[in-house]
């Protein structure tokens, strides 16, 4: 009978494990296709930058750089997840299908470092298409690598008092530098919903 049991505990832990991972997503070489630079000019912004994919020892991050300017009506550059309605980047098949015994995902944690400026979060819906529209939650990205845990329920909807967020149907996600005059420099290693 002992040995039953631990051969359940076994599987169960497994399943957990395997479960656990799914929702953890690195920014790696085989990875970094899953992600896009955009920019303000995509609307007649002025802001300039771009995202590279780098090293440093034995951790590889995405690094988004550059100079966001408020002229234009501009303001922001981003890495962003891909979209799409058919072929959805592994990271929403998973969040979609994350049930875990009914309990709905929390939120998201970032491994993130940057030059000490403030960037924002950015999720879209199917229901958000409009490009003012999304969900947002802001952090600080200091100098060393460190873990910033960001829960759903203190997202908040841009252009609406709604703050629900539903995770189901999410289609996008960006790491924002975003709505004043700065440079960017911040680098994203990885993410895990939880």
């Amino acid at each position: 009978m002992k040995t039953i049991f631990n051969f359940l505990l076994l599987v169960f832990v497994s399943l957990a494990t395997i479960a656990q991972d799914d929702l953890f997503f690195p920014i790696e070489q085989n990875t970094i296709s899953d992600w896009n630079y955009v920019s303000d000019r995509v609307m007649g912004g002025v802001s300039t930058g771009g995202a590279s994919l780098e090293k440093d020892g034995d951790v590889t991050f995405a690094r988004l750089t550059g100079n966001v300017s408020t002229r234009n009506n501009g303001g922001f550059i981003q890495l962003r997840s891909k979209v799409s309605l058919f072929d959805k980047p592994k990271m929403f098949q998973s969040i979609h299908n994350a049930g875990r015994d009914g309990e709905s995902l929390k939120g998201v944690r970032l491994r993130v470092r940057g030059n000490g400026e403030i960037y924002h979060v950015m999720i879209r819906t199917y229901f958000n298409w409009s490009p003012s529209d999304y969900y947002f939650h802001t952090f600080n990205a200091g100098a060393d690598w460190r873990i910033v845990e960001l829960p759903f329920s203190d997202f908040r909807r841009s252009n609406s008092k709604e703050t629900t967020l539903d995770i189901s149907q999410i289609r996008d996600f960006g790491i924002v530098a975003y709505g004043r005059d700065f440079k960017s420099d911040i680098s994203i290693a990885s993410l895990e919903f939880y």
